[in-house]
This record gives C-alpha cells, sequence and structure tokens, in this order.
C-alpha cells in the first residue's frame, strides 16, 4: 500500500459520518491514517469521533468550509498521497488499493473513483467487486469529481493545496481543477474502484440553514470570476465537457451496459 492519508470534513450530518466511519473499517483502512475535521458541528459528530483511533479529530471553532477543512487534513499527516473525500460516502472492499494502483499504472497524479449516488438499498460491497471486474479497464481521462479523489503530494507542490476562503461555500474543487488544468496536470476516472455517494448531505443540510432552496447557492453568486475565464470561454468549456460525458456514457452502455457514474432509482439503475 502507497503512503497516504484519508481526510474528510463534517458538519452535523451524524448519520451518514458514521456510514462513511463504518465502510472504512470494513475496508480494512487503518484509521490511523486518517484525519477528519469537524466543522463547528451542533450535533454529536464531535462526540462520536472521538471514540476512534484516528490519527487526529481536528475540531474548527466557526464553519470553516471544505477548502479550510481539506488544507487542515492533508497537512496534518502530509504522504505521498491525499485522499480527500465527502463523509456522505461510503467504500467497498478493496478501493484504495484499486485506486492508487491504478494511477501508478497510468502515471497519474490525481484520479478518482466511480461512483452510484442516491439511496443505498442494494449489496454495494457485492455490486463493487462485480463492476471492478467487469469496468476495472475503463477510464475516463480528463474527468474527475470532489467526492472523492485521491491527489499526489508533488500536485501540492506545482498548483498549491485548496483556496482557503470559507465564503466560497462548495467552489473550492472547481478552483482547484482549474488550477490542474493550467498546470496540464491529467486527472481520471477509474472503473477500477468505486464509491456510493448519498448525495450532497451536508451542502443540503446548509442549505436548509440558511433558508436557501434546493437550487440555491451557498457561495457568492460571483464566484465565477475567479477562473479568470471569459463568458464565452466558460461555456465553451462546459459545451465540450458535455460531448464528451455523452460520449463516455454511449461508449461505456454500448461495451458494458453500465457506465462509470451511476444513480440508484427503485431497484434498478440509471446510468449518465
Amino acid at each position: 500500500m502507497n503512503n497516504y492519508t484519508i481526510t474528510f470534513a463534517c458538519y452535523n450530518s451524524l448519520d451518514y459520518t458514521k456510514k462513511c466511519v463504518e465502510s472504512l473499517l470494513r475496508s480494512n483502512i487503518s484509521l490511523d491514517r486518517v484525519v477528519v475535521v469537524d466543522n463547528d458541528s451542533s450535533d454529536a459528530t464531535f462526540e462520536y469521533l472521538s471514540n476512534f483511533p484516528f490519527f487526529d479529530v481536528i475540531r474548527n471553532q466557526d464553519n470553516l468550509g471544505c477548502g479550510v477543512a481539506w488544507n487542515q487534513g492533508v497537512l496534518r499527516l502530509q504522504s505521498d498521497w491525499s485522499i480527500v473525500m465527502n463523509n456522505d460516502i461510503e467504500v467497498s472492499k478493496g478501493w484504495l488499493d484499486a485506486l492508487l494502483s491504478d494511477a501508478d499504472r497510468r502515471s497519474l497524479r490525481v484520479i478518482c473513483p466511480a461512483m452510484i449516488e442516491g439511496d443505498l438499498n442494494y449489496d454495494f460491497d457485492q455490486f463493487a467487486n462485480s463492476a471492478a471486474k467487469k469496468m476495472g479497464d475503463v477510464f475516463r481521462f480528463g474527468a474527475r469529481h470532489a467526492v472523492c479523489m485521491a491527489i499526489h503530494k508533488s500536485v501540492w507542490q506545482r498548483v498549491g493545496y485548496f483556496a482557503p476562503v470559507p465564503s466560497l461555500m462548495g467552489y473550492e474543487d472547481t478552483l482547484f481543477f482549474s488550477e490542474l488544468d493550467r498546470a496540464g496536470i491529467r486527472t481520471g476516472i477509474t472503473g477500477a474502484a468505486w464509491i456510493h455517494h448519498y448525495g450532497s448531505i451536508t451542502v443540503s443540510n446548509l442549505k436548509k440553514e440558511r433558508g436557501l432552496s434546493g437550487n440555491g447557492s451557498l457561495g457568492d453568486r460571483k464566484n465565477y470570476k475567479l477562473l479568470n475565464k471569459s463568458l464565452f470561454r466558460r461555456k465553451w468549456e462546459k459545451l465540450r465537457r458535455k460531448r464528451q460525458e455523452r460520449r463516455w456514457r454511449n461508449d461505456e452502455l454500448a461495451a458494458h451496459q453500465m457506465t462509470l457514474h451511476g444513480t440508484r432509482s427503485g431497484t434498478g439503475f440509471s446510468w449518465i
């Protein structure tokens, strides 16, 4: 196993944090490689986390946002690989070995696992094992997501860390990915490793607290200006990304009858 750190931030949502931690335990992750950052939760999150032999549980006195919390975790236990992830996910057995092995095989410095989103009303470990065997050689070069990503230490040296601005509220990943593109650092999503994502639980709770609708934005609506890109360029890049996602979906469905990104709908899956 590569030298690694796993870090995730929490803000309330204790039930999902429990599911996440339990899945880490089932997958035989060494908890002494895990740093958790509690962003001033008002429920029993910190007390729950204190019961486990994590490398550290950092408790902030305010909700400092994802960027600050991720940086705290990454810097608290510096490793060859930092796995930055949400607290509303479950991992599968063997996911980390598969994720980092594929990164080494493909000479990538940022890599993400494939995922299913929605209700976890199926045997995820069984599904993940089967999906990894079926889709293990499927790869989306250039794709990425912030739900779970493994980042090599060389990336921090080239582009720096996440923007430590609490008011960004979820825009930190967009800025980080933009810096990766500028530096020419390739990313990808692999079918060799799978996670289940319940779906932006912390963000949804923050919106409710602030009286925002599901479509409302937590961050400033002008955050896009930080990208230093014209309206035309942003629209063109979004169009190209959507076209590429359709190509990936169509090619994967034709070859495997499934894709690297699915949603659980009732008793079946919808493929994205």
